[in-house]
């Protein structure tokens, strides 16, 4: 038994229903190809819903027509011819079909026999089909790879916005962290100069104290206690001390003697003091003439340092 229209053309791969559809509306193989052709992109449900309500519709459109469309009497009509391109059509069905693809109106009943496709045409007609679908998926391929170009493009371009966005975050979270650790290595170094300060202070006015209780001891007089109006005494050369000896007289409490850098605020002297003794120190008055006192609680005075309060290289103060 021969292979039917049917079989060809789901041997090529259309979907059954489609087949038969096609083959109902065009009435044999040459214009079931072109049907499925014009109709590969129309969904199926479309299809069959065009199927049950197209032909009374495509009817009752050309029905005034139809009347003025027949052959002469006594012809039988054999195809039917589209009047706006001259196209022979098999059947009703083909011109429906014809109608919705072109928009032509106007068809005539003929007598002209539409042939039937040889094997070598039908082979043809089979050979373009398969050229036309394979264009068509080679377009739609380009476009896929065209798209997913250009989807990937735009997603690299995010990308890089997002990474520049977070570069620019890290340099400035770095810049943020290099001026902190500037500011720690500053506030560090203060911190040990302080300290060393202190430490020398001690350390001096722990020596001082040794020698002085050896000269007691000796029954010496040491220098601080013999001249103590040198302590006071302008001099033009007290711009050259870079130190200030410091005796300080505390009541009910033996003299203390420290020595501190020249440029040491008065307030930095009481805070040292007042760590050592454990009191509140609140002015610094000079024992000679002429006395002098200090307020600890005035800004002016707690930040004269020792060379501008005129007590370097040595003084003997009053603790209050």
């Amino acid at each position: 038994m021969g292979q039917t229209d049917r079989d060809l053309l789901i041997e090529m791969g259309f979907d059954p229903k489609r087949v038969d559809l096609a083959l109902k509306s065009s009435g044999g193989l040459q214009d079931a190809i072109t049907w499925l052709g014009s109709h590969e992109d129309t969904p199926l449900e479309d299809l069959d819903k065009g199927s049950a309500a197209g032909a009374p519709a495509t009817s009752s459109s050309t029905e005034a027509g139809t009347e003025d469309q027949k052959p002469a009497a006594g012809a039988e009509a054999k195809s039917y011819k589209c009047n706006d391109c001259g196209k022979l059509l098999r059947n009703w069905d083909a011109v429906q079909f014809h109608a919705e693809r072109t928009e032509h109106q106007n068809f005539d009943e003929s007598v002209e026999e539409i042939k039937p496709l040889t094997e070598e045409e039908k082979q043809a007609k089979l050979e373009e089909l398969r050229l036309r679908l394979a264009e068509k998926r080679e377009r739609q391929a380009a476009e896929s790879v065209t798209d997913a170009k250009r989807n990937e493009a735009i997603r690299r371009k995010k990308d890089q916005e997002s990474e520049k966005i977070k570069e620019e975050l890290r340099k400035k979270e770095q810049l943020r962290d290099i001026e902190r650790r500037k500011q720690e290595k500053i506030d560090d170094a203060k911190a040990k100069a302080k300290v060393k300060a202190e430490i020398a202070a001690t350390q001096q006015a722990r020596r001082e104290a040794a020698a002085k209780a050896k000269a007691e001891r000796e029954g010496t007089i040491t220098a601080d206690m013999t001249t103590p109006q040198a302590t006071n005494t302008p001099s033009t050369s007290k711009a050259a001390h870079t130190e200030a000896r410091l005796r300080f007289q505390i009541s009910g409490r033996p003299p203390i003697t420290k020595t501190f850098p020249a440029e040491t605020s008065l307030f930095e002297v009481a805070s040292s003091l007042a760590q050592e003794i454990g009191i509140t120190i609140s002015t610094f008055t000079t024992t000679f003439p002429p006395r002098k006192t200090y307020r600890l609680e005035e800004p002016l005075d707690s930040s004269l340092t020792l060379k501008e309060a005129n007590l370097t290289p040595s003084a003997s103060l009053l603790v209050g």
